[in-house]
C-alpha cells in the first residue's frame, strides 16, 4: 500500500451532506459539510431534492480535500452512504414531483415519510413470504409500499419514472453513470431476495405493483452487486470537473448511512459477529452480522449479504432516536431557558444538559437516581423493532408541575435511559432467536457524548464501546472505496486494518443495575398498556 493513497466517504444524512477523506490505517484527514433541504408538509410527507443534495455533496468534498490538503490524483477510491430515501427520476435524469405540492424538483421521498401506512398494512395484511426477510412485517419507511403509494396517488409520475433509486444507488449512478445497485439498499429496503440472488415476481404481482415484475425490475435494478465492488468506470469527466477530483477515481457500490456505521465499527476486534453496530442519531438503527441467518420477529432481515459480504444481518433500531430526545426536551416549560444557556456557552443543549448532570452526581451511572419516578417510552414515531409497530405512540409517565431546569435534567435523564431500554428490548429479541452479542459499537452524531454511552451500557446491560475514529460513518463509506480501489483484497480486510477500538463503557452492576432492571420492567409495562389501550 502506498502511503500516498487516500480514499474519500460522503455520508448523506437528513440534514446534510459531509464527506470525509482517509488514509488506508483509517485516519481523517479532513472533512466538509454542506446542509440540505428538507420539505414537510400534512400526513407524514418529508421530501427532499437530488439536485439540491447533488451539489451538497460536490461542496462537502471540496471542503473535505481543502482541509486535507491533498491532491486529487492520490484519491484512488470513494464511497457513499446516504438514507434510505426514495429517488424518482424521468427519462434522462429528470426529477419528477413525488408528493401534492407539485414541485419538481422536490423528487425524493425521504425515509422518514409515512404517507405509505396504508399501503404498508394492506402488503402486510397478505403475508407474503418475502416478508420472512423483512421480520415478518413490512414499514411504511421502506420502498415497496411507497412505490405502492406513487401508482396509486400519483399514476402520472409513476409512469413517466425512468428509474427509482435508494439515495445511495442514486449517487453511484450520478457519480458514474452506472445503473448498478447495491445489495445492501435493495436487500434492506425494497425486498430483493439476495441470499438468491434475485427479486420474487410473485410479491410485486400481489401486492399491485406487477408493472416492475412485467419490466423484468428494469427501474428498480438489474445488476445488484455487494458493497465494495467498484461501479461503472469510476468517476465520469463531469461528476470529477463538479467534485474536484479525478476521472475515471474508483467508486463503490453504496450503502444505506445506518449501515456505513456498521462497516466502519463492527470490524473492531476482527470477528464482526461479536459486536452489535448501534447507530445512534436522528433515529437508531441496530445491526447485527451472523454466520448462519436468524429470524427475528419485528427485527428486520435477515439479509444476506446487505453489509457485510457473505454475512446475514438483522436491522432493528428506534424510528426516532435523537429526534425523540429533542421532542422530549421541547415540552418542557424550562426548554428556552436551557437552549439560552447552551447558546450563551457555545454548546448544543444535550451537551448542556449533560454537563450539569454529571456536576450533580459522583458518577456517570448514579445519574439514574435523578429519574426517580419518571418514565419515558420514547417512540414518538413508532415502534421500528421488535414490534414492528408504526402506530405506537410515546408514553411520559410521572409529570407532576414542575416547571424548572432542574426537572428537565431529570426528564433527559429518563429519556436517554427510554432509548437504552428499547435498545435493550431489541437485544433480548434477538438473542432468544438465537443472535446473541457481547458489546454495542456506538457511532452517530447522538451518540459521542461519553455521558449518553454510560447511559446507554447502563440501561442496555451491555458494554459500549467507541470507536477511535470520531468519523465512523464517514469512515465506514471510505472502507467501501478503498475496497473498490482493490487496496485491499476483501472489504473485511478494510474493515480490520481500518477501524480501531476507543474507550469502552461498562454497564453498573450492584443497586444500580437493580434499579434499571425495574425501570426497565416499567417501560415494557408502559408500553404494554398503551399498546392495549390504542383503540379505546
Amino acid at each position: 500500500m502506498s502511503g500516498g493513497q487516500h480514499f474519500i466517504g460522503i455520508d448523506i444524512g437528513t440534514g446534510s451532506a459531509r464527506a470525509g477523506v482517509f488514509d488506508a490505517q483509517g485516519r481523517c484527514l479532513g472533512t466538509g459539510k454542506h446542509d440540505i433541504r428538507l420539505f414537510r408538509e400534512a400526513h407524514g410527507i418529508v421530501e427532499q431534492s437530488s439536485v439540491d443534495i447533488w451539489q451538497a455533496v460536490c461542496t462537502a468534498v471540496r471542503g473535505a480535500m481543502a482541509i486535507a490538503a491533498i491532491a486529487p490524483d492520490s484519491v484512488s477510491g470513494i464511497g457513499f452512504d446516504a438514507t434510505c430515501s426514495l429517488v424518482v427520476l424521468g427519462e434522462g435524469g429528470r426529477s419528477l414531483a413525488v408528493g401534492p405540492s407539485n414541485d419538481p424538483t422536490r423528487d425524493i421521498i425521504v425515509w422518514m415519510d409515512h404517507r405509505a401506512i396504508e399501503q404498508a398494512e394492506r402488503i402486510n395484511a397478505l403475508g407474503h413470504a418475502v416478508l420472512h426477510y423483512v421480520g415478518g412485517r413490512i414499514s411504511p419507511e421502506m420502498q415497496t409500499p411507497k412505490l405502492l403509494w406513487l401508482k396509486e396517488n400519483r399514476p402520472d409520475v409513476f409512469a413517466q419514472a425512468w428509474q427509482f433509486f435508494d439515495l445511495a444507488d442514486f449517487l453511484t449512478w450520478r457519480a458514474t453513470g452506472d445503473l448498478a445497485r447495491s445489495t445492501c439498499t435493495v436487500t434492506c429496503k425494497w425486498t430483493y431476495l439476495a441470499h438468491e440472488r434475485r427479486w420474487d415476481p410473485d410479491y410485486f404481482q400481489k401486492i399491485g405493483l406487477d408493472d416492475l415484475s412485467r419490466e423484468d425490475f428494469a427501474r428498480i435494478g438489474q445488476t445488484i452487486v455487494e458493497p465494495g465492488t467498484p461501479v461503472g468506470q469510476g468517476l465520469t469527466a463531469q461528476a470529477a470537473a463538479e467534485l474536484g477530483l479525478t476521472e475515471g477515481t474508483p467508486v463503490s457500490a453504496g450503502m444505506i448511512d445506518a449501515h456505513a456505521g456498521g462497516i466502519g465499527t463492527v470490524g473492531i476486534g476482527g470477528m464482526p459477529e461479536r459486536n452489535l453496530g448501534y447507530v445512534f442519531g436522528t433515529s437508531s438503527c441496530t445491526l447485527t452480522s451472523t454466520q448462519e441467518p436468524v429470524f427475528v420477529p419485528g427485527v428486520w432481515g435477515p439479509y444476506f449479504s446487505a453489509m457485510v459480504p457473505g454475512m446475514w444481518l438483522n436491522e432493528g433500531g428506534q424510528s426516532a432516536a435523537g429526534a425523540a430526545i429533542d421532542h422530549l426536551l421541547a415540552f418542557h416549560p424550562a426548554h428556552q431557558e436551557a437552549v439560552e444557556l447552551a447558546r450563551g456557552e457555545g454548546v448544543s443543549l444535550p451537551l448542556l444538559l449533560s454537563k450539569r448532570v454529571e456536576a450533580q452526581v459522583a458518577h456517570k451511572s448514579d445519574a439514574v437516581t435523578l429519574a426517580a419516578g419518571l418514565h419515558v417510552v420514547p417512540e414518538f414515531l413508532g415502534n421500528r423493532a421488535p414490534f414492528a409497530d408504526p402506530h405506537a405512540r410515546a408514553i411520559i409517565a410521572g409529570l407532576g408541575m414542575d416547571d424548572d431546569l432542574e426537572h428537565l435534567l431529570s426528564l433527559y435523564v429518563a429519556g436517554l435511559c427510554g432509548i437504552g431500554y428499547g435498545l435493550r428490548q431489541i437485544l433480548e429479541a434477538q438473542a432468544q432467536a438465537g443472535a446473541e452479542v457481547e458489546q454495542i459499537v456506538i457511532s452517530g452524531g447522538a451518540g459521542q457524548s461519553p455521558f449518553v454511552r454510560q447511559i446507554l451500557a447502563d440501561a442496555s446491560g451491555k458494554p459500549v464501546v467507541a470507536p477511535e475514529t470520531p468519523e465512523p460513518v464517514l469512515l465506514g463509506a471510505a472502507i467501501l472505496g478503498a475496497t473498490a480501489s482493490r487496496t485491499f483484497p476483501t472489504l473485511i480486510d478494510a474493515m480490520r486494518d481500518m477501524s480501531r477500538s476507543g474507550e469502552t463503557y461498562r454497564p453498573a452492576t450492584g443497586t444500580l443495575r437493580e434499579l434499571h432492571d425495574r425501570r426497565y420492567a416499567a417501560f415494557v409495562a408502559l408500553q404494554k398498556a398503551l399498546r392495549d389501550a390504542r383503540d379505546v
